[in-house]
């Protein structure tokens, strides 16, 4: 059975007013061109909402506003309260700085024995009819 996933599928509809593109932080040559590959559409904001998730206060250049504290609330006894607290941070960071999905679901269950948390973002990009769900695994480290 293949996974198949829908989110992966490019945006190529001429009805699409806006075609979102971003560098690959992969950093991959683009053969024909010698230059480093884009990211289109979905993948782009795929890429987007998870570097928002891991994104703390002041790493971001000229917006020391933007990102959270959640790498902070890693250290913290794993609690039902402090799951509860990280969901809503993921939720409000993706409402106000990521204007191309609308959020549908956070959805993270904590894992006590790799003592992190399992973290499930679904969301629609603009444009695109098809939902997404971003999957990303928060640990802390030293």
């Amino acid at each position: 059975m293949a996974n198949y996933d829908a989110g992966s599928v490019a945006n190529k509809s001429k009805r699409s007013a806006r075609i979102f593109s971003d560098l690959n932080l992969d950093f991959q040559q683009n053969t024909a061109t010698k230059d480093i590959q884009k990211i289109e559409d979905v993948e782009a904001v795929k890429r987007s909402v998870k570097n928002l998730v891991s994104l703390n206060f002041y790493e971001k250049p000229f917006h020391p506003e933007i990102g959270s504290n959640i790498r902070g609330m890693l250290f913290e006894n794993i609690t039902p309260q402090i799951s509860h607290f990280i969901g809503k941070q993921i939720e409000m960071l993706i409402k106000n700085y990521e204007p191309r999905c609308r959020l549908v679901e956070v959805a993270n269950r904590p894992n006590l024995d790799r003592n992190g948390y399992s973290v499930s973002v679904s969301f629609y990009v603009v444009n695109n009819p098809n939902p997404v769900t971003v999957e990303s695994f928060l640990e802390r480290l030293r």
